[in-house]
């Protein structure tokens, strides 16, 4: 199972559609992703630093995040990269801890 540590800049226009697809379920129902995803997003952290939303996520494809990419994240982030393609999950939002969450610091 690989874990990726993700870093992308919010579309901050698009986010509140987003966050009514992650609310309603939608996402959650894609397979094969969309659980881990939706976990992912809901626990996404902000960067005010860098202006980019950062997270750790399950994933299995080659190239990495591809089905998600397409499927979701291209609609809603721009400048997605795979900071490090195999963290631990632990370990890489730990990295995260300092930082507010991504939902709670777009809508102060």
């Amino acid at each position: 199972m690989a874990h990726r540590f993700v870093r992308a800049t919010p579309d901050r226009d698009r986010l509140p559609e987003l966050r009514r697809r992650l609310d309603d379920g939608e996402i959650a129902t894609m397979r094969p992703f969309g659980s881990a995803l939706t976990a992912a997003l809901e626990r996404a952290r902000y960067d005010p630093a860098t202006g980019e939303a950062a997270w750790v996520e399950e994933d299995y494809c080659s190239p990495p995040l591809a089905q998600e990419r397409a499927a979701v994240l291209d609609d809603y982030f721009t400048e997605i990269r795979v900071v490090d393609p195999d963290v631990d999950p632990a370990a890489g939002w730990e990295r995260l801890d300092d930082l507010p969450g991504l939902w709670a610091a777009l809508d102060a």
